[in-house]
């Protein structure tokens, strides 16, 4: 495999590659639909056999590995409602919010808008791109320290609904900063949102206000004992190991190599990107809904998960010159992780 630090093809040709994939952009409803409901579904009944388990039994494990992977798939699809075509599977927005959203503290609106800005070509790998930190140009220590937050985040999140939002409405003057700071999945801690980050959820107020009654309730039936604290315990144990995995996953999704100060090239851009194909077994479990496909859906960001797949073989196998792409993969999570890692440390000794 080239080196990509080493051996930069200047050319790339875009009409070529979507002259064979332009068949694949059109997304498929059904599987959507089964995808997210069946592991919704999954998800949320490990999680009940989970928590009335005996502790620590072997069936108890089994529903929490289960119920984690289940519900990361199931929270991924935020990234796909982020890219679909303005205005269309509205019903599935809505019953993704109810069913995963809500429940994990991460309503659509939170990424929506958002998540658009970094495919821009004028925004990605600057500092204005809410989604991208130049780790390769950084201590390492920096990605210790990216993957160690997920402890604290299904804390804050908990506080940005729960205690920020109902605030936010009495101090006007906290609303902003609410905004701006506490409302955009992001790994960039100094990114603030626009006051026009909304592309499809210009329902976001009643989204926050239903992830707010709905942590009330939760908190109250505890409180109340109609609950037991073991449902407050499980779901942060589900949400901070999901969140282990996607920092994880985060970190080998691009080379981070931009420090930010200046607009990349679309060479430098699409450079900056990795696919992962690895074992369609066991990469899709961290890496789910087309993710282990990062390089090529910032090809083509409009083209639905469930082509993916397709696109790479074609691409890989129909490209006349299929360098550039190739040197945008990696073997796995480990070697993109290392890669980074060395790269990080390279750069510091210098």
């Amino acid at each position: 495999m080239t080196d990509t630090t080493s051996v930069i093809p200047q050319e790339f040709s875009v009409r070529e590659a979507f002259d064979l994939v332009r068949d694949l952009m059109t997304p498929d409803p059904r599987i959507y639909w089964a995808d997210f409901l069946f592991h919704i579904t999954l998800g949320w009944v490990a999680f009940f056999v989970a928590l009335t388990s005996p502790f620590f039994s072997i069936w108890q494990l089994l529903a929490f590995f289960v119920a984690v992977l289940a519900l990361y798939r199931s929270t991924i699809f935020v990234h796909e409602l982020a890219h679909l075509k303005k205005g269309t599977f509205q019903k599935f927005r809505i019953i993704w919010n109810i069913l995963c959203g809500i429940p994990m503290m991460i309503p659509s609106f939170t990424y929506d808008g958002v998540h658009n800005d970094h495919h821009k070509p004028d925004v990605y790998g600057t500092d204005a791109d809410g989604e991208y930190v130049p780790f390769a140009t950084k201590n390492p220590i920096e990605m210790v320290g990216y993957v160690l937050l997920s402890i604290l985040l299904p804390g804050l999140l908990v506080i940005r609904f729960l205690l920020l939002t109902p605030l936010s409405y009495l101090f006007p003057s906290l609303r902003k900063f609410v905004w701006e700071r506490a409302s955009s999945l992001t790994i960039d801690p100094n990114y603030k949102r626009a006051d026009d980050a909304i592309r499809n959820d210009h329902n976001w107020q009643q989204q926050e206000s239903a992830a707010f009654f709905f942590v009330a309730l939760v908190i109250s039936c505890v409180l109340l004992g109609v609950l037991s604290s073991d449902v407050l315990i499980l779901w942060y144990l589900i949400v901070l190991t999901i969140s282990l995995l996607n920092s994880l996953r985060t970190l080998a999704a691009h080379a981070y190599r931009n420090p930010g100060q200046e607009r990349m090239s679309f060479t430098e851009q699409y450079l900056d990107s990795i696919n992962i194909p690895g074992n369609k077994f066991i990469t899709e479990l961290w890496a789910p809904v087309g993710l282990r496909y990062h390089a090529t859906h910032h090809l083509f960001m409009s083209m639905p998960y469930h082509n993916l797949g397709k696109a790479q073989d074609r691409l890989v196998n129909g490209l006349s010159d299929n360098t550039l792409y190739l040197t945008t993969i990696r073997y796995g999570l480990k070697d993109a992780l290392k890669r980074i890692w060395h790269e990080s440390s390279t750069y510091q000794s210098k």
